[in-house]
């Protein structure tokens, strides 16, 4: 073979190797790799993630909310260890199914007291509950099989006596949840307005960007309390009252986008076919700007978690004995000036965390889908 052949079948193979993704979605999933941050992000969004599809079968505590209260063991320092007894109830509470489970919790099957000592014999069990000096004596038929086991609360009790580590892992089901479900809202209200508004233009735009610019005047916190004193409170509330004052800035950057590609070439193509209007928008000219959508969706996805936090820290937003990191917040910041600090530092981290994660995201998929870079 000769030099030139050899050498022009080398830059072959080494061109093929660098184009071998040619789509734009692999293309731009190859520079999102080189950004360590948004793959840090990403690989803990998918943690989270994780932890919230599972829900139950991984908390500690699987009641309903993780709401099994023992106030014996109330405020209670992380790693604390202790022995309960495991007494049956009046009535046998039935198992529940996987998926149940999963998605709803298993009601306690045992009443448990949080005892100091245990003495056993033949036919009964001697305890001394927790903290305190006299023996109660049960008989074997009114415990467990395994009458005694050892718990431990890796991040400790709340003033209820309950588990601080399973109400932090539950509270990811609500930010996500909320983050998903008015994003969702957002984005239909805000594509929908402002590829009209950019597409149409004359009075049209006139009249959306007038609504727009209303809506943009409002504080956004004010509009969302509006809204929550309108529907009620509750855990569906929420979602619809976030979503409905998220939907502005998405819709204004998505006019400017389609009013940039309204007069292009491909554009005049379908018009000149005999495509209509609708067609033209959501066929040709939206799915220009996904990449775009997807970027601000990420940036409005940490503000939604926000906003849900401070309205459960008001009181506005999910109810207990729903956990969420608002509301963890707001039943524990008193405790910021003594020595349960934690309590209300936890969530507060786990949320300065996940709203990183998806700044840090939204910045890597702009660099990645950067023509220019």
């Amino acid at each position: 073979m000769q030099p030139e052949q050899r050498t022009m079948n080398l830059f072959k193979k080494k061109k093929q190797t660098e184009y071998k993704a040619t789509s734009l979605t692999a293309l731009t999933w190859q520079r999102f790799k080189k950004e360590w941050e948004g793959m840090v992000s990403l690989g803990f969004i998918l943690l989270v993630t994780l932890v919230a599809v599972l829900g139950y079968l991984i908390t500690p505590d699987s009641t309903p909310y993780c709401n099994h209260q023992q106030l014996e063991i109330a405020l209670r320092s992380p790693g604390f260890t202790v022995r309960e007894l495991q007494v049956r109830p009046e009535h046998d509470v039935p198992r529940v199914g996987f998926v149940r489970k999963m998605l709803f919790g298993q009601p306690a099957q045992y009443r448990t007291i949080p005892v100091s000592d245990v003495r056993l014999s033949e036919d009964s069990i001697w305890v001394r509950p927790l903290e305190q000096d006299e023996w109660m004596a049960f008989s074997r038929q009114d415990v467990a099989p395994q009458p005694v086991i050892t718990k431990r609360f890796l991040l400790g009790t709340d003033r209820y006596g309950r588990d601080v580590l399973s109400q932090l892992m539950l509270g990811t089901r609500v930010s996500l949840s909320v983050g998903f479900l008015s994003i969702f809202i957002a984005l239909v209200i805000g594509i929908i307005v402002g590829a009209v508004a950019g597409y149409y233009r004359g009075r049209v735009d006139d009249v959306l960007m007038f609504i727009i610019n209303v809506v943009w005047s409002i504080p956004t916190l004010l509009l969302v309390i509006a809204i929550s004193f309108a529907l009620g409170k509750g855990f569906w509330q929420i979602f619809i009252a976030i979503g409905l004052t998220m939907w502005v800035d998405i819709a204004r950057v998505v006019r400017g986008q389609v009013i940039s590609l309204r007069e292009q070439e491909f554009v005049e193509s379908g018009r000149a076919l005999g495509y209509s209007n609708l067609r033209i928008i959501f066929k040709h000219i939206l799915p220009n700007i996904t990449g775009t959508i997807i970027v601000i969706a990420a940036s409005n996805f940490s503000s939604a978690i926000l906003t849900e936090a401070g309205l459960s820290f008001l009181g506005l937003g999910v109810q207990p004995p729903t956990p969420s990191w608002g509301m963890m917040m707001k039943e524990n910041y008193a405790y910021i000036v003594l020595d349960k600090a934690y309590l209300a530092l936890v969530p507060g981290a786990a949320i300065m965390l996940l709203v990183l994660s998806f700044m840090l995201i939204g910045s890597a998929l702009r660099n990645a889908m950067d023509v220019r870079g």
